[in-house]
Parts: C-alpha cells; structure tokens; sequence
C-alpha cells in the first residue's frame, strides 16, 4: 500500500483507515438494532409492531438522508458533513435516553438519529476517498464494506453485552462518547478533502496510462450536470442494483433467522448461519477489493449478485446443519461487494465530482428496498404460509439486477442523456 515517490507511505490509506472505523461504529449501531429492540419494547411498554414501525421509519429517514449528506459533502466539504453529524447524533440519542412518547421516541430515535447517521455513513466518504485514489479505488473503497460488515459481527454481541449489563439507556450514552472520540479527532487530524495532483499513481503516470482512464471520467463529467446524469440509464442501472442489495440484505437480517427456525433448525443454529455470512464477508471484501482493481467492475459486480440471488435459493433449499453453514459460508463471499463496486463504478463512469450526490441518490434505492422486503417478508408468510414469496422475489430481483449490472458502461459516460 505504498504509492509514491521513494515508496512512502501514502497518506490516502490514513483517510481510508478513519473512514472504516468511523462506518464500523455507524453501520453496526444503525443496522443493529436487535439487541435494543427488545429492551426498548419491554421499558417503554410499546407493541412489537409499534416499534417495528419506527424503526422502518428510520431506516427510510437514513436513506433519505443519503442524497443530503453527499450534497453537503461535494459544496461544503467531509468534515462539514461528519461534523454536522455527529451533532445530530449525540443531540438524538440525548433525545432517546429521555423520550417515553411514542411519538417523542420515533422523532428521535426513527427520525433525527438515522439523518445523524446518514451524515457519517459510507455515503458521505465515498467521495474523499475517490479524490485521494486512482489505481486503488477499488481497494480503498471495499474497505468501507470491511467496516460495515464488522460493525455489523463486532457490534452486536459488544451491545448485547453492554445492555445486559448496564441498560439500554446506559450502553446509548456510552456509544456517544465512544462515537465522539472518535470522529472527532480523525475528522480534524486525517479526513483531508484535498488530495495530491496525481492520486495515488507511481510518479510518471500522472498524465497517461491507468491515469487517464480515471481521470477521463473526471474530465468527461463536466459534460454532465447532476439533472443530466440522473436522466442516464447507467445511473439507473446502478439504483436498481443497489435496491436489488438492499432488498435481499434486509430481508436476510429481518426474516432470515424466522425463516430458518420454520424450516426446521433451532434458533441457535440459525442464528450461527446469519452470522455466518457476516464473518466470512469480512476478509472476503479484502479479495473482492484486489479484484476490482484488476477485473472489470461491472463484470465482478453482476457475478456478485447473481451468486447472492442463487444463494436465497439455496438457502430456502437447506435441509441440514451444514448445507446451512455451506450455503451461507459462499453467501458471504459475495454479500459485502455490491455496495462498494456500486460506488466505485459511479466514480469511474460520471468522476469524482458528482460521485456524492450520485451516490447519495442512488444508496436511497437501497434503504427502499430494505423497506419493501420488511414489509414483503412478513405479509408474505402470514398470506401464503411460506417464505418463497419474498425469499424467491429476492432471487429474481437479484438476477435481474445482474444482468443489468452486466450492461454497465466501464468508463466515462459522454453520451445524450436518456431523456431531457
């Protein structure tokens, strides 16, 4: 990982360092939300559905806070936006530790804690990333989905822990010191928005080679407003991957679980298999990373999702312990790649510039399909006694966006824009 002149140390991989760790402690809180669900039911005396709601409430407020945060991040800045949000998110768990209303609980827990989240999520250092790399993007990038899969394994049972020992309230509180000793240094020592002429390509290639390739796209995006870009069929290409990405892994973190125990495994086992894919998707974001830097994206990330729909098959398949365990050891492999690819193809095809609030807009198809395979998973089964309804939905959903995915221009995209 050193680029450079004299083989030094490239500062980049400093940003790409706080940039995981600040995504670990933003993704394992807002998508884990397992071990609060219970407590917070049974102490502030709310229905399971209740409070199910709101949490749906806040995972749609996170994703459309998404399209704001990269807005922010390209006019104002990522320390601007990381800022503002860890404000936002100690004034909100401030907030919760106190809300007993319903209504009270989902403006600050639903509501004002997910746009908290969204201002320190993958989506507002996406672009700062993208600045600092060129030839490693790939790699840069796919170490955010490092920190979201280990804030998601690591986490969990770290929450668990806390708030069976000290309180749900208590182990909040704490998660905002935490949070803020955090951010806040690596913000202002590390996070640097301004990055060298030349990226982080070996002296002699700034203005050819790998170079041009990437910064073609830079130079070819200022052929395109944000209006024009929104109106090409790649970035729709990308929005219906990523709802394709957000469908199936909520679906899977929701009624995954449920699924397994009605097919017949106990809820240790099926708790072990979830798991499962979280731990193996962590080392494998480091292979897939490598990988995108040296195969053609798109080509990688249509294999990914047409590996991950084939996997919901097989999962609905699994008669035995280590089917289970097989099935969900390859379904980590590929569950941590779509994400970062997704971003990464934004970069390369519309350049760094637009990047943000491309992303931002495009990460919101995502949060809408983790609504709709909440929804789906539930009503799905009370209706048809069976999970193929949405388990197979997401198979389907998932080889579409493959093929589609397949489709993806490689480089800069200077076409007309579909419509105008």
């Amino acid at each position: 990982m050193r680029e450079g002149n004299a083989g030094r140390w490239y500062f980049g991989w400093n940003i790409v360092a706080a940039a995981t760790a600040i995504t670990l402690l933003t993704v394992g809180m807002r998508m884990g939300i397992g071990p609060f669900f219970l407590p917070m039911a049974e102490d502030l005396g709310m229905s399971r559905s209740l409070l199910a709601g709101i949490v749906a409430i806040g995972m749609l407020c996170y994703g459309l806070g998404m399209p704001l945060a990269g807005h922010l991040a390209d006019t104002h800045g990522t320390r601007f936006v990381l800022l503002l949000g860890t404000v936002i998110v100690v004034g909100a768990i401030a907030w919760t530790v106190t809300a007993r209303h319903p209504v009270a609980f989902c403006l600050a827990y639903g509501v004002l804690l997910s746009l908290g989240f969204s201002f320190t999520s993958p989506v507002a250092l996406t672009p700062v990333i993208s600045r600092w790399f060129t030839r490693r993007r790939g790699m840069a990038l796919f170490f955010l989905s490092t920190g979201s899969m280990a804030g998601i394994a690591v986490l969990t049972p770290v929450l668990t822990w806390f708030i069976q020992a000290a309180g749900w309230q208590n182990t909040l509180l704490g998660f905002a010191a935490v949070f803020v000793a955090l951010v806040v240094p690596a913000t202002f020592w590390i996070i640097r928005d301004q990055a060298p002429a030349h990226t982080d390509l070996p002296p002699g290639q700034g203005g050819g080679g790998e170079r041009s390739a990437g910064a073609g796209a830079a130079a070819d995006d200022a052929l395109l407003s944000f209006r024009e870009a929104v109106r090409t069929r790649p970035f729709w290409q990308i929005v219906l991957g990523l709802f394709a990405c957000g469908y199936s892994m909520n679906l899977l973190g929701t009624h995954g679980v449920p699924m397994l125990v009605d097919h017949g495994f106990d809820p240790i086992t099926a708790g072990y298999g979830i798991g499962l894919i979280g731990l193996v998707a962590i080392p494998s974001t480091v292979v897939l990373g490598r990988l995108s830097d040296v195969l053609q994206r798109k080509n990688l990330l249509a294999l990914i999702y047409l590996v991950r729909g084939l996997g919901f098959i097989a999962l609905l398949l699994a008669a035995s312990v280590w089917e289970l365990y097989l099935v969900a050891a390859v379904a980590g492999i590929v569950w941590a790649g779509s994400i970062a690819l997704s971003s990464a193809i934004l970069a390369d095809v519309y350049g760094i510039r637009l990047v943000g609030v491309l992303y931002g807009w495009a990460y919101l198809g995502h949060q809408v399909g983790a609504m709709i395979s909440s929804w789906l998973g539930g009503w799905g089964y009370e209706a048809f006694a069976s999970h193929w309804v949405a388990f197979g939905g997401s198979a389907l959903v998932l080889v579409a966006a493959a093929a589609v995915a397949f489709h993806l221009p490689l480089r800069g995209f200077v076409q007309a824009p579909v419509a105008r």
